[in-house]
């Protein structure tokens, strides 16, 4: 008896067209959401001139927003499982929003703490919630590429950010640039509690959220902190804690210090530190969107969904060490900058198919808390990497030992993911 390919399902006009402005408005909340993480690394120069920090004061500073969003994640992820992204996350982009046009007004390094610590508190659903999003509309094989659409903006905001904020900062002052992001998110959350639904309240076919939900492992009997604890039953839950603190880690040594390590080690001026800082971030979009389609030609080919996000997640943290370290040693600035690029790429890449992993291993009404513990992991790497990059820089006068740390971290949490991501999270029997 032959055997034909199965047709592939078309959903309804209503269903690509709720899920594509779903996506566009995930990308446009996300680089708000960047634009604002980054806006102090910008700023460095100005607020250690105007408020008298020393290094190991602004490695204080740069890190306090992810020690409030790593405590956070988890009440965030469980709240979006509870009550939906749509919800949850328009509520934190108002305290965003309020926290970033806050720190307008500060005058000492604690009110610019408060300010970053509420700011990390208002963010943490971002992320979370935008791939529950993702799980909510799009089935199980098709969702690592709109969840790296949508991580894109994770890379495309702190490429556009530093020619984009020095240009506001230069032009109307650091604290106007602060107020003029802040405005931003109040714009974003306005389009998105109006403009976002989920499926069941969308109103589309029953067809298309049958086809979407098909392959979806079952759902979890459980919610809250009782859902979260479920979870770390697993070792692939614990992989994915470890593991992602390298991604995060990497990430934000380059979105804290890069602006800085351009103008203090490689002597370009701040307008030029700027403009050149813009070229590895950029190349880190196109990783990030390089994740996207590669798992998804991966699992296009018949391999294994989770498979397809754990291998380029594994390999692009390997590269992204290495070349990190290849550019710390450099002697050519443009080399350097070149280096630093090809790591950006890499740890993008890495970045997207984690995001992506547990959409795929978990029940759709856990994502975001599997999502949440493993951002946790994350977020510890990204409030260390700020603090302890600056440590580095003031009792060694160098960068090189900060760029070679995040070079072994790097590779340790390949090693970390390639043991243990391996499983699936599944509902009791």
């Amino acid at each position: 008896m032959s055997s034909f390919p199965q047709k592939e399902f078309v959903y309804s006009a209503a269903a690509r067209r709720l899920r594509t402005t779903a996506v566009v408005l995930l990308v446009g909340a996300g680089c708000v959401n960047y634009l604002d993480r980054a806006a102090v690394a910008i700023a460095e120069p100005k607020i250690h001139e105007e408020l008298g920090l020393s290094y190991d004061q602004l490695g204080l500073l740069l890190s306090a927003f992810a020690w409030s969003y790593g405590l956070a994640q988890i009440p965030a992820g469980t709240l979006i499982d509870r009550f939906g992204p749509r919800l949850t996350l328009g509520a934190g982009l108002i305290l965003w929003s309020l926290s970033q046009s806050a720190a307008t007004f500060v005058r000492t390094l604690g009110e610019f703490v408060a300010a970053r610590v509420a700011l990390g508190i208002g963010e943490s659903p971002m992320y979370l919630g935008g791939t529950r999003v993702c799980a909510d509309w799009f089935a199980l094989k098709q969702r690592s590429l709109p969840i790296a659409i949508f991580n894109s903006s994770s890379a495309l905001a702190p490429a556009l950010a530093p020619p984009l904020l020095t240009w506001l900062m230069l032009a109307f002052g650091w604290r106007a640039m602060f107020l003029i992001a802040g405005l931003a998110g109040f714009a974003i959350a306005i389009l998105w509690v109006a403009a976002y639904r989920s499926p069941d309240a969308a109103g589309i076919p029953a067809a298309d959220i049958a086809e979407i939900r098909r392959q979806d492992p079952k759902d979890l009997p459980y919610a809250g902190m009782r859902q979260a604890l479920w979870l770390l039953r697993f070792r692939t839950s614990w992989g994915m804690f470890l593991g992602f603190f390298g991604v995060v880690y990497l990430s934000w040594l380059y979105a804290t210090w890069l602006p800085a390590y351009l103008e203090n080690a490689r002597h370009q001026s701040v307008a030029a530190a700027g403009l050149w800082a813009a070229v590895p971030l950029g190349a880190g979009f196109f990783g990030a969107l390089g994740g996207g389609f590669l798992s998804n030609r991966l699992g296009r080919s018949g391999m294994d969904a989770a498979t397809a996000c754990r291998l380029p997640t594994v390999g692009g943290l390997i590269a992204a060490g290495a070349f990190t370290i290849a550019a710390a040693y450099s002697g050519n600035v443009y080399a350097a900058i070149c280096l630093l690029a090809c790591g950006l790429f890499a740890a993008n890449l890495s970045s997207s198919c984690g995001w992506a992993l547990p959409a795929v291993v978990a029940p759709a009404n856990a994502v975001a808390t599997l999502e949440a513990i493993q951002n946790v992991g994350g977020s510890l790497g990204g409030a260390l990497a700020p603090l302890i990059t600056g440590v580095l820089v003031q009792a060694t006068s160098s960068f090189v030992p900060a760029f070679v740390l995040a070079g072994v971290i790097s590779f340790s949490c390949a090693a970390i993911y390639h043991a243990m991501t391996r499983g699936k999270v599944q509902a009791p029997a």
